[in-house]
């Protein structure tokens, strides 16, 4: 074969470095793997121990947070879709075919509901509700219902919209923790960090920004919850008084919640 002229091989190795340079870095042809962690902010690199310990700190950091999903405890499967913040939280909670709105500031606390949800809290014993309990839930239809301190149920709702409470409680992993694959979640991209006990709690942390966790899935089939809008301030007004009921003293009898 006749050898290329000098000028054609430096012509051909320029060309050649110019190809190379323009591919992307997933492109291993022209000699090294694309870096897994090129972009992120570099939680990627640390042990699975260390990015639970800086999601942990971005979220206790963080004033606010949109949490939804589903939560399966004592064997009733909650469905959830909150935004919560240091000083109180508002959203909705569907359990056993109902659904209910909590809204929090500060220590106040209301929940609204259909007449149904009402209804089926009034009646005796899991008995069809009475005309004098359909009367009573049409009355708080629609309604704001101020859920007194007193009142069994208070602390129970409120835990619903208690940002501290519910990250505490959810973003919990136990045992040796093992650092997982890459994936997205919501088009974010973010690693797995996984518990070794219990089934293995899966938390999401970002790779992007600030180290959030982004996804919470519970061992056992126990629920999948998406944490999102981490630090965007949302407006929470007090309900208007001609839609508002305030018992002073106790709910009617709660089953659900």
């Amino acid at each position: 074969m006749t050898p290329l002229p000098p000028a054609a091989r430096r012509r051909r190795a320029a060309l050649s470095l110019a190809l190379c340079a323009g591919l992307t870095a997933s492109l291993t042809a022209c000699g090294g793997g694309e870096d897994p962690d090129a972009g992120t902010n570099g939680v990627g690199k640390l042990s699975a121990a260390e990015i639970e310990t800086k999601a942990k700190a971005a979220a206790d950091a963080a004033p606010s947070v949109r949490l939804s999903g589903t939560l399966v405890t004592e064997g009733t499967t909650y469905k959830l879709n909150m935004r919560l913040k240091q000083d109180g939280g508002s959203g909705s909670v569907t359990a056993k075919d109902t659904t209910f709105e909590l809204l929090r500031i500060g220590d106040a606390l209301y929940l609204r509901a259909d007449a149904g949800f009402w209804a089926h809290t009034d009646a005796k014993g899991g008995e069809k509700p009475s005309k004098a309990d359909l009367e009573a839930a049409e009355k708080l239809n629609g309604k704001y219902v101020k859920v007194p301190k007193g009142d069994p149920a208070y602390e129970q709702f409120r835990g619903f919209t208690d940002m501290d409470l519910l990250l505490d409680g959810l973003l919990g992993m136990h045992g040796e923790l093992v650092k997982g694959d890459r994936t997205k979640v919501g088009g974010v991209r973010a690693i797995k960090v996984t518990g070794s006990e219990g089934g293995g709690n899966v938390l999401d942390v970002s790779l992007e920004g600030t180290p959030y966790p982004l996804q919470f899935t519970r061992a056992g089939g126990t629920g999948v919850l998406t944490l999102g809008d981490w630090g965007e301030d949302f407006a929470l007004k007090e309900p208007p008084k001609e839609e508002t009921v305030d018992y002073g003293g106790q709910l009617p009898k709660t089953s659900d919640g």
